[in-house]
C-alpha cells in the first residue's frame, strides 16, 4: 500500500531529527521564539484594541463588535463615534489640561463671528471650533473655487461651487458635532451688519478681502464696544517669522495695515483695533493678468488700494497662520489667559545698539563701572519684552534709555527699567538713599516691582531647562 504525501513528509521530518538532533532542539527554540514575540504583539494590539472601542462604544449601548467594525474600516468611524458629554470631554481633553475647566468652559459658553470664509476666516473658524468654542458664526457670500483649495482649511475637490460656508459647516459638523455652527450666506456691508452681527458676540474677526467692506466692519464694532480682531494683507507674504499681532497704530510694512489705517483716521479710530499682519515687505511677487470675465468688476478684487486682492499670489501656508494666529488670540483673550500680551516685535536692531552703547557710557560715567553685565539681545528683552518698549513714568516716546531703578544695585533683569532720556538724567542725580516710592508715587513703584516680581518666576521656572 503506497504511503501517503503526509506520511512521506513525516518520516522524512523523523528521519531528519534523528541524524541532527543538536540542530533540530535550535530550530524548534527559535520557531517557539518568534511564535511566542508574534503572539505576545499580536495579543497586545488586540487588547489596545479591544480598550478603545469598549471605551467609546458602551458609552452609548452599543456592542463593542459595531464599534470594532468602524476602526477596522476608518471611513466609517464617524457614524460609530458616541456624541455624548463623556466623549465631548475627552476630545476636549488637551486644551482641559492646557487652559484648566474653569477656562475651558468659558470657550464652551462663548460666541464668536467671523466674517469671511477664506484662507484665513476658514482656519481661524476651524482653530476655534477644535478648541470646543461653544457658538461660531459664519459669514460670506463666495462659493469654493479651484483656486482657493490650496488655503482653504477644510474644502476639497467635492465642495467645488459650493457656498464656502455650507462647506464648512458640513465639515465641522463631523468634526465637532457638540458645536452650534451658524452659516450665513451673504455679503457683510453697511446695511446688513445689524442682522449678520446679533446676537452679543463675545468677539467679530474681520476676514474679508474689500478694503471698504472692512472698514464698515471695523467701524461697526469699535463704535458698538464690539470686540474685534482684524486680519491684514497675507496676499505675496511669504515669511512666517514676520507675522505679528499688534494694535493697528503698531503695524509697519504691510501696504494694507497703512491703508487701513490712514482711513480709520479719518473715522477718528488711531487704536484700538488688534490686527494679525505680516512685517515682510513683499519684493519678488507681481501681479497676475485679471481675467477678461472680471475686468468690468475689477474694482470689487481691491484687498490694497488700486490692487485686485483675488489675482495677488498667496501662498497658502500663510493665510492659514494668520487664521491660526487669530485663533489662538481668541482662545487667550476669551478664557483671560493670565499675563497674555502680545509682544509688538519693530524690527529696530539699530536702537538697541544705541541703547546699549548708552547704557555702557552711563554705567562708566555714573557709577565707574567697566564692564555690563547685559548684552544687546538683554537689551531688546528688557526693552520690548519687560517695558514694551514705553518709559515706565510717561509711556511710548521716541527718546528712550535703559537705567538701574535701585541705584545702589547693579544691572539685571531685575533692576532695569525703561525711561526717556530726560528721566534717565534725572533719576541718575537722585541721592542714592532716595526713597523712590516717595520721589515716583505707590503706584510706580508697585508696577515696577510686580514686572521685576513676573520675570523672577519666569527665570525660575525656565533657568533649570535651559
Amino acid at each position: 500500500m503506497s504511503k501517503t504525501f503526509t506520511d512521506q513528509f513525516t518520516d522524512s521530518v523523523s528521519a531528519f531529527l534523528d541524524r541532527h538532533p543538536q540542530a533540530a532542539k535550535l530550530t524548534l527554540t527559535a520557531v517557539a521564539a518568534s511564535a511566542l514575540t508574534a503572539a505576545g504583539i499580536l495579543g497586545y494590539q488586540a487588547t489596545q484594541r479591544h480598550h478603545l472601542t469598549r471605551s467609546s462604544s458602551l458609552l452609548n449601548g452599543k456592542r463593542p463588535s459595531s464599534a470594532t467594525a468602524a476602526i477596522d474600516k476608518p471611513w466609517a468611524i464617524e457614524s460609530n463615534v458616541p456624541k455624548s458629554p463623556s466623549t465631548t470631554d475627552e476630545q476636549l481633553h488637551e486644551i482641559t489640561s492646557f487652559l484648566g475647566s474653569h477656562r475651558t468652559e468659558r470657550l464652551r459658553d462663548s460666541f464668536v463671528i467671523v466674517v469671511g470664509a477664506g484662507g484665513v476666516g476658514s482656519w481661524a473658524a476651524l482653530m476655534l471650533l477644535r478648541a470646543g468654542v461653544g457658538r461660531i458664526r459664519i459669514i460670506d457670500f463666495d462659493q469654493v473655487t479651484l483656486s482657493s483649495l490650496n488655503r482653504h482649511a477644510v474644502a476639497t475637490l467635492e465642495d467645488v461651487g459650493t457656498p464656502k460656508v455650507t462647506a464648512i459647516k458640513s465639515h465641522f459638523k463631523r468634526i465637532a458635532p457638540f458645536v452650534e455652527v451658524d452659516a450665513r450666506i451673504g455679503l457683510f456691508n453697511a446695511e446688513t451688519a445689524d442682522e449678520l452681527l446679533a446676537g452679543s458676540p463675545d468677539y467679530v474677526v474681520d476676514a474679508i478681502d474689500n478694503i471698504d467692506t472692512k472698514l464698515d466692519l471695523i467701524k461697526y464694532c469699535y463704535d458698538r464696544h464690539m470686540n474685534v480682531i482684524s486680519s491684514m494683507g497675507a496676499g505675496a507674504k511669504a515669511d512666517p517669522s514676520r507675522i505679528q499681532i499688534a494694535d493697528i497704530s503698531e503695524t509697519l510694512e504691510d501696504q494694507l495695515a497703512r491703508a487701513v489705517r490712514r482711513k480709520l483716521k479719518k473715522m477718528n479710530i488711531e487704536k484700538g483695533v488688534p490686527v494679525v499682519y505680516s512685517a515682510e515687505k513683499p519684493h519678488h511677487v507681481k501681479l497676475l493678468p485679471l481675467e477678461e470675465n472680471r475686468v468690468e468688476e475689477a474694482d470689487d478684487y481691491a484687498a490694497l488700494p488700486e490692487f485686485r486682492s483675488r489675482i495677488l499670489p498667496v501662498l497658502g501656508t500663510i493665510p492659514s497662520m494668520f487664521g491660526m494666529a487669530i485663533a489662538a488670540y481668541l482662545i487667550l483673550k476669551l478664557t483671560d489667559y493670565p499675563e497674555f500680551e502680545p509682544l509688538v516685535i519693530k524690527l529696530r536692531e539699530g536702537l538697541y545698539g544705541r541703547m546699549y552703547r548708552d547704557l555702557i557710557s552711563r554705567e562708566s560715567r555714573v557709577y565707574k563701572n567697566k564692564a555690563c553685565p547685559l548684552d544687546t539681545q538683554d537689551v531688546a528683552y528688557i526693552f520690548e519684552e519687560m517695558w514694551r518698549g514705553s518709559s515706565i513714568l510717561s509711556g511710548p516716546n521716541d527718546r528712550v534709555a535703559l537705567v538701574r531703578w535701585i541705584r545702589s544695585k547693579p544691572l539685571s533683569y531685575y533692576n532695569t527699567v525703561c525711561m526717556t532720556k530726560e528721566e534717565a538724567r534725572v533719576h541718575e542725580n537722585l541721592p542714592m538713599e532716595t526713597n523712590l516710592c516717595e520721589f515716583y508715587g505707590d503706584e510706580i513703584c508697585r508696577a515696577v516691582e510686580e514686572r521685576f516680581n513676573r520675570e523672577r518666576r519666569i527665570r525660575q521656572l525656565w533657568d533649570h531647562v535651559f
